[in-house]
């Protein structure tokens, strides 16, 4: 009797064991490809998952979104511009099935293809181009790798370059051309404001000449900007045309006269020629 109950004993525990391996429960996001002696039959999930102890086997797989840091790679761009640039990629599972059969690791396959579409990618750019077409870049290289894993069963939906490092000689020659940028820009938008300042006071001198009154009141409005500061000193313009009279007599007076000319006198007159007697006799 003894023996019997312990007979009974170990075969519910051995029962136990096996139902206990035979078990399986997935969560939303887990899928089970289920293979029997070695044999792809199906995939289940998610929930309750019962195999045949011994001879089901169950490979789990993670259909959420994956992030990838894809890790810094040395890039030589199209214009021999050294550079070290890392990313980052995001990918799924679509087909289970797939990505256990097709490949042996779906993750580590996806960060090699991953890096070697980078260093592609970006060594047929230039730099100013890796700087600022950074979208076009970015679609390019999901579509390279998304046509890669696409047999595996996986969907790369985005990719995204993170850094961008450059040698520090690179970076001071960068910052000289930038700030040449800059004051090539000031200089322009400083001759444009200039041009336009001339072309305005040339217009107000236009608008001024043809009203005296207009001169007169410009006068009186300076006069009241100078008067409403606090200075010791006053500076008090006037216009040539109101003090141009008092100079003129000024002048007038200071000015010594001059005799007046005088007409000169008459040439002397000319000897009349002596007669032939008076002249010396000719020698032959």
């Amino acid at each position: 009797m003894a023996v019997a109950l312990g007979v009974l004993v170990v075969i519910a525990f051995f029962a136990v064991i096996a139902i206990g391996s035979s078990v399986r429960v997935l969560r939303e996001y887990e899928r089970g490809v289920i293979f029997r002696l070695g044999r792809l039959i199906a995939t289940k999930g998610p929930g309750l998952i019962l195999l045949i102890p011994m001879i089901d086997r169950m490979v789990r797989v993670d259909l959420r979104t994956v992030t990838l840091n894809i890790p810094p790679q040395e890039v030589i761009t199209r214009d021999n511009v050294p550079a070290s640039v890392n990313a980052v990629a995001y990918f799924r599972v679509v087909d289970s099935n797939r990505a256990i059969t097709e490949v042996e690791n779906f993750l580590v396959a996806t960060s090699q293809i991953s890096q070697t579409a980078l260093r592609s990618v970006l060594g047929k750019a230039e730099f100013d181009q890796l700087l600022s077409e950074r979208e076009r870049l970015n679609e390019e290289l999901q579509k390279i790798i998304d046509e890669s894993t696409e047999p595996w069963g996986v969907k790369v939906t985005a990719v995204e370059i993170k850094d961008v490092e450059i040698p520090e000689q690179m970076q001071r020659a960068i910052a000289r051309q930038a700030e040449a940028e800059r004051e090539r820009r000031a200089k322009i938008i400083n001759s444009e404001g200039e041009y336009q300042a001339a072309q305005k006071l040339t217009d107000a001198a236009d608008i001024i000449s043809t009203n005296p009154a207009s001169l007169q009141l410009r006068y009186l409005q300076t006069l009241l900007e100078i008067g409403s500061n606090q200075n010791t000193t006053v500076v008090f313009p006037l216009p040539m045309d109101m003090i141009e009279p008092f100079l003129g007599g000024e002048q007038g007076r200071k000015r010594p006269k001059r005799p007046a000319p005088t007409e000169p006198p008459p040439p002397p007159p000319v000897p009349p020629l002596p007669d032939d007697a008076d002249l010396p006799p000719s020698r032959s």
